[in-house]
């Protein structure tokens, strides 16, 4: 961004007064401009000890597969917006969600919240940003063809803690800083 989002004026990057960072400030209005991270919410859905997939219709990562996750929206709660991201990926709606997974991807930006319930009524479609959607036990879960970190981290949380004996709606919450793995692009991201 070279202009300011108030006036227009051009922008200048500079450490303000009282601050340790660089920040966009405009000259002309004063105005700073902070760029925070992005929070990302998901939810991992089980139908009869499976999990919904989506296999993703947009980039990045077109074509692997994911959980239903994406960016916040304002006026909304985080569990709320990740049920709105299974209705938008999935046509599917979470039930008895509760919080699962924490990561901080500090080299994008991003902190994904991913909620575990289950599937309402073990119904599911397909929208617009999934390619297929698709119900996977663990023995067949594409685990080569997973889009993100995030994913196939929480995965492996969730396989673990029901190996552990963990019943819905008691599983352990996890908490993770992912950092960015240089040799697969966007690996780390959740849906940016």
């Amino acid at each position: 961004m070279a202009y300011c989002m108030q006036c227009g004026h051009a922008a200048d990057r500079v450490i303000p007064a009282g601050d340790t960072r660089p920040r966009l400030v405009c000259p002309a209005c004063g105005y700073i401009h902070y760029d925070n991270p992005k929070v990302i919410n998901g939810c991992v859905l089980v139908h009869d000890n499976k999990i919904l997939l989506c296999r993703r219709a947009i980039e990045p990562r077109r074509g692997f597969w994911t959980l239903p996750a994406g960016f916040m929206e304002l006026g909304e709660t985080m569990r709320d917006g990740g049920n709105r991201e299974c209705m938008e990926e999935a046509e599917a709606q979470g039930e008895n969600l509760q919080l699962y997974c924490l990561y901080d991807i500090p080299s994008i930006g991003q902190i994904h919240v991913m909620f575990l319930g289950t599937l309402k009524n073990g119904q599911f479609g397909v929208g617009e940003e999934s390619l297929e959607c698709a119900l996977f036990a663990e023995q067949d879960i594409p685990w080569d063809d997973l889009a993100f970190q995030n994913v196939i981290e929480t995965l492996r949380f969730y396989f673990a803690d029901r190996q552990a004996g963990a019943t819905l709606g008691k599983f352990p919450l996890h908490q993770k800083t992912i950092e960015r793995n240089r040799d697969a692009p966007d690996s780390a991201s959740g849906n940016p």
